[in-house]
């Protein structure tokens, strides 16, 4: 049977990560894995999550599973830190989900089930999983534009207009702040026009929030997504804690929906649990479980949102240092964006040549469209990857 099989295409990034280790050569840098990293290039347990793991090693007593919405002290904790402490939960539901991605595919089988001849329109470019998640669950994808290379900015006017032409029913999946891989977020101007956008032409917001915290801060990063609670009727939302509570490979996401009415949140909640039943049934608990304790503890949460802060700000600090950085050795204002943007990473603008050239020549690795991972840059060599980047340039 399997010789009927041709192979996968290679997922560039693990492609990426290949390459890198490969590479024999001491000042080699990875700009291309998604992870954070500190100054010596760790991703380091964050020092709340580490004393929760020690509290639920002590008190944990079972491992009997919890039920297909999985940990509900964690689920709560979610939708408030999403939504805000004064969340409707009438009309939320949310489930714990196996990550950020498990999260989003849990919600595209809802919509499947809601509305099958749906379109989900997404940014563009958008996270290169975004489209075979959606379409894995049987739904139509549209792009929307989104981001202008050359000047580092968002193409609003050209993103209004496409959505313009949206059926009522479509869905609209928004990149809740720190847009990936562009970094070039929506204002609050323009997130109160596309809000009026959706509640006009009746379209379904999907807020996918992966990196709420990294940004303005974990409250500004989810302005746009409770203004849009405040005013739809309904919306869907997947949430990471990979990047925030840096939890990757423990798995930890959640799905939730805003319904018109509690009635129709209990069906539409169990709708996306018969989902995960199909699925996977049941969520890992552990990191999910971490990650409650810690916003449940007032001393873990306030060690949790000040470590997280001290991340948001080296971010910050680097993007204005590499900025300035390439602003000296081009003698011209093309890169200043980076400054300006938020969140883990930013796209150069650069071909994927002139990408080629910077890994063969100066062991500078990034994914081909020229997205960096700004917690990746050499706090110490700025001025020398400036100028590798300087060189590439036409």
């Amino acid at each position: 049977m399997f010789e009927t099989l041709q192979p996968a295409p290679a997922d560039k990034i693990i492609a990426l990560i290949g390459l890198y280790r490969a590479d024999p050569r001491p000042g080699k840098i990875d700009l291309g894995v998604g992870v954070y990293k500190d100054r010596d290039g760790k991703t380091p347990v964050m020092r709340a999550l580490r004393e929760a793991e020690k509290r639920l090693l002590q008190g944990q007593d079972t491992k009997t599973y919890l039920g297909l919405p999985g940990d509900t002290g964690f689920n709560t904790a979610m939708v408030k830190l999403a939504f805000g402490p004064a969340a409707d939960m009438t009309r939320i539901r949310a489930a714990q989900a196996p990550g950020g991605s498990g999260a989003l595919r849990l919600v595209a089988e809802l919509l499947k089930r809601t509305r099958s001849d749906a379109t989900v329109w997404l940014s563009d470019p958008t996270w290169p999983n975004h489209p075979p998640v959606m379409r894995g669950a049987g739904l139509k994808v549209r792009d929307y534009p989104y981001f202008d290379a050359a000047s580092g900015a968002v193409r609003f006017d050209a993103m209004l207009a496409a959505l313009g032409t949206a059926e009522a029913g479509d869905i609209v999946l928004l990149h809740g702040c720190c847009h990936n891989p562009t970094g070039a977020n929506l204002d609050a101007a323009q997130w109160a026009k596309v809000t009026d956008l959706v509640v006009e032409r009746g379209l379904l917001p999907f807020v996918d929030i992966a990196y709420q915290g990294f940004g303005e801060g974990l409250d500004a990063d989810a302005a746009g997504l409770r203004l849009l609670a405040s005013k739809v009727p309904e919306m869907v939302v997947a949430s990471s804690c990979s990047k925030n509570f840096a939890v990757y490979r423990d798995r930890v996401g959640a799905a939730m929906i805003l319904a018109r009415n509690s009635a129709e949140a209990d069906v539409a909640m169990s709708q996306m649990l018969a989902a995960a039943r199909a699925m996977y049934s049941m969520p890992p608990d552990h990191g999910a479980a971490a990650v409650r304790m810690v916003l449940e503890d007032d001393g873990l949460r306030a060690d949790w949102e000040a470590e997280l802060e001290e991340m948001r700000l080296r971010m910050l600090r680097l993007r204005v240092q590499f900025a300035d950085a390439l602003r000296r050795q081009s003698n011209s204002d093309r890169f200043d964006f980076i400054a300006s943007h938020r969140g883990m990473f930013s796209r150069l603008g650069l071909t994927e040549a002139q990408v080629e050239r910077l890994r063969a020549e100066y062991g500078v690795y990034m994914v081909g469209d020229s997205r960096i991972n700004v917690a990746g840059l050499p706090e110490d060599g700025m001025d020398d990857l400036a100028k590798a980047v300087v060189s590439v340039l036409d």
